[in-house]
């Protein structure tokens, strides 16, 4: 499938999804929100495809939404507006496939509330993070940013939106890695190999199970992951992949 704001790259296991309005500082319009869903719904059944990326590129992430679709916007459509925007949301967030956010530079607003429902974030020296919705007279998304920084830390964030540096990121946990420009991506492609590597099904259980037992009591907690563990354990794949294992380390210890 062609797509007009977005480009799609297959590599060895994994899929990177860029998002290509480089004149609009890849601002999330109408037209990106939905290939954006379309292309997360097929690459979800793609069984070639075991992780995906989400970048913009070296120098910006996103600049958010497109202010200049949203300014000219009728009040009567915006409900369909944020339909739209909580429909592609909603579909990244729920891939049973890990998601990678490799950030190049700014990722403001609605480019920030992309970035948050990413499993794994690699940010380069150069990212900058900020929520300025406020100043516009509407709400960040709060739920997603809470549940990686914490609740006090997601307040300062969505109600001062000062800008937040690649190395205070690392530190309050919102991103997992910061890595020069000229290496960022390359860190973001290695992860993805790496993940693209393990159970496909084991994944989908553990994306599961990352968004359920935060919420629990810790007894029930244990015992929904323990049950989870039984299931995968009770698999063919398990026993495969341990004698590959062992066969391996025999393997090496020979030579």
């Amino acid at each position: 499938m062609t797509y007009q704001t977005i480009i799609i790259e297959k590599k060895n296991g994994y899929a990177v999804v860029k998002l290509n309005r480089p004149h609009d500082m890849n601002a999330i319009s109408k037209e990106m929100r939905q290939e954006l869903y379309t292309v997360f719904v097929d690459l979800e059944i793609d069984p070639e495809v075991k992780a995906i990326i989400i970048t913009g590129g070296e120098y910006v992430f996103s600049a958010g939404m497109d202010i200049k679709e949203m300014s000219n916007l009728p009040n009567e459509e915006s409900d369909e507006f944020l339909k739209s925007m909580m429909r592609y949301l909603k579909r990244i967030y729920s891939c049973n496939k890990p998601v990678i956010a490799a950030v190049g530079g700014i990722a403001l607003g609605g480019g920030f509330n992309l970035v948050t429902i990413c499993d794994l974030v690699v940010a380069s020296e150069s990212a900058i993070f900020c929520h300025p919705e406020l100043k516009f007279g509407f709400n960040p998304f709060f739920y997603p940013l809470s549940q990686i920084v914490g609740i006090t830390k997601a307040k300062e964030i969505v109600m001062l939106g000062e800008p937040i540096g690649a190395n205070e990121a690392l530190k309050i946990g919102l991103v997992n890695k910061v890595e020069p420009p000229e290496k960022f991506m390359q860190v973001a492609e290695n992860m993805a190999e790496t993940l693209a590597k393990r159970s496909a099904k084991a994944f989908e259980e553990l994306k599961n199970l990352c968004s359920i037992v935060p919420r629990m009591d810790k007894m029930a907690a244990l015992d929904i992951e323990s049950s989870i563990c039984a299931l995968l354990f009770a698999r063919d794949e398990r026993k495969i992949q341990m004698n590959e294992m062992l066969s391996l380390e025999k393997s090496r210890k020979k030579k």
